[in-house]
């Protein structure tokens, strides 16, 4: 396990957060809910994560900036360091009492992604990665899976929602690629806890399109720390600006990254 200050301080926001997250879950009927787009919602639960944890690291490291998917960003007097937070990825699931959403913390420093955490308030798993240090799911070392045939592979992915329906065709282009060659597809609906199941080897691989970089920012330093290869769907490297994004060991990563390619061609035009 990571015992770093730095990882100390990124842990303590996200449990704390994740204690008021546990007792909104269980009274998920009384939240106050509002839609930001069409299938997008956001809830109190979201608003009070955020500013729980934008509190406790303002009181831990001043002067740091934020990116946050509630309240945007927020300049710090430190031009170095800025946080990247989803208070709650997987509102949807959150609403419908689906045990499957998280808190995700990534530290940005001089334009790299240095520390990330994932938190999991309903099952309490926490998956943490410092840049250099490997990714833990709480005390264990992760890496992922050795898997190199697409045959044997299970993949995760993310479906665009209602407000995204431009985006369906191509999805559909992505989805029958993949799914003639591997054993199946899963979507869990939180692309950060994706991203940890790629790190443990729960998933093989996972790709999804138009995600930001609070949904990914942590999730992608643990897969890399875990041993994966991240890039965007065509291979690019700046998957945090284009929120594009394909991981999985090397030769699942390099197969899936044909497929991806591959349907590109065959998505309406």
């Amino acid at each position: 396990m990571i015992r770093s200050a730095l990882m100390t301080i990124m842990t303590n926001a996200a449990i704390k957060a994740g204690r008021g997250l546990k007792r909104d879950y269980g009274e998920v009927e009384q939240l106050q809910v509002s839609l930001k787009g069409p299938g997008d919602f956001v809830s109190l639960a979201d608003k009070r994560s955020e500013k729980t944890i934008f509190d406790e690291l303002s009181k831990a490291r001043p002067g740091y900036g934020f990116v946050m998917e509630e309240a945007g960003r927020v300049e710090g007097s430190d031009k170095s360091h800025t946080w990247h937070i989803d208070p709650l990825d997987a509102t949807t699931n959150f609403l419908h009492a689906i045990p499957i959403f998280a808190i995700s913390i990534a530290l940005e420093r001089e334009g790299q992604i240095v520390a990330g955490v994932v938190y999991n308030p309903a099952t309490d798993e926490t998956y943490v990665a410092e840049k250099g240090q490997g990714a833990f799911g709480g005390a264990r070392r992760m890496r992922v899976a050795a898997r190199r045939e697409l045959s044997q592979a299970l993949i995760g992915c993310g479906i665009p929602h209602l407000g995204k329906m431009a985006e369906h065709p191509a999805f559909k282009a992505d989805l029958a690629a993949v799914m003639a060659r591997v054993v199946n597809v899963r979507r869990l609906g939180c692309a950060s806890l994706d991203l940890c199941y790629v790190a443990n080897g729960r998933f093989d691989a996972f790709w999804e399109r138009g995600l930001h970089s609070w949904d990914i920012a942590a999730g992608e330093l643990i897969v890399r720390e875990a041993g994966g290869f991240v890039t965007d769907c065509d291979g690019g490297a700046d998957y945090l600006k284009t929120g594009d994004i394909l991981c999985g060991n090397e030769f699942i990563h390099r197969e899936m990254l044909g497929l991806l390619r591959g349907a590109s061609g065959a998505r309406p035009r």
